[in-house]
């Protein structure tokens, strides 16, 4: 295919990606209620009081409609997956062909995992800790904006990270990384994990130090991980 075949390739697959989120985002509205009660019961299930207000009159449209758009495009993961598949696929090897759509889902898979942990187990202790600060003759009223703003980085924040051994996978297939360099640097690339993790996620000490116990676990998954490849791929060499 010549230079501009391919960028009209890749602009219907663009196109489809996007017509995917929109369709997805509208679907996503009607059942934004929904959404706002499930992102809100770890707020309610605290021993703390913890009261949700909207302080701005739009604020509670914007709130859904983002909510929209952020379910669209985890709901067009699938289609989104396909058209990067479709476009990259005529140019790859069969080896790397069979490799590619796993390697995607389970990039996906791991980006849903961290966040199913960060909603289930970070986000309950963080906002137990920071409303049982509260002292007398204070309340606890959170802008309810403000709120789903931490709830949501504290959620991407661990998908993000729980695709460490993804990353180790392509670095070691690609030669800049292998097992031994991982083992002599562990201290290392922990602490910059650690680093990452606190710019990533809120900047509270609560969830830093519940997402070092995974990230710990994920460090010595991506060694095995990182060995996995190297053999995978030094098999035609």
């Amino acid at each position: 295919m010549s230079l501009v075949d391919h960028l009209e390739e890749l602009r219907w697959r663009i196109l489809k990606s996007l017509g995917s989120v929109l369709i997805m985002s509208i679907i996503t509205f009607n059942f934004s209620n929904e959404l706002v009660e499930i992102l809100i019961s770890p707020a309610t299930s605290i021993k703390s009081d913890l009261n949700l207000q909207v302080l701005t009159i739009q604020g509670m449209f914007l709130l859904k409609w983002n909510l929209s758009i952020i379910g669209g495009i985890i709901l067009s993961l699938p289609v989104i997956t396909i058209q990067v598949w479709k476009f990259l696929s005529p140019g790859l090897y069969d080896k790397e062909k069979k490799i590619l759509l796993p390697l995607i889902l389970t990039a996906f898979l791991c980006f849903i995992l961290g966040g199913i942990f960060a909603y289930t187990v970070v986000l309950p202790f963080s906002l137990d800790f920071f409303a049982s600060m509260i002292t007398a003759d204070i309340q606890n009223n959170f802008s309810i904006n403000y709120y789903f703003s931490f709830v949501l980085s504290l959620i991407i924040g661990a998908g993000i990270i729980f695709e460490l051994p993804i990353v180790s996978f392509l670095f070691s297939s690609i030669g800049l990384i292998n097992p031994t360099f991982l083992r002599n640097y562990r201290r290392e690339a922990i602490a910059i994990t650690v680093i990452l993790s606190a710019i990533i996620t809120p900047p509270d000490p609560i969830s830093l130090i519940i997402m070092s116990i995974p990230m710990l676990i994920l460090y010595e998954i991506s060694i095995a991980v990182s060995w996995f490849a190297i053999k995978l791929f030094s098999k035609d060499k």
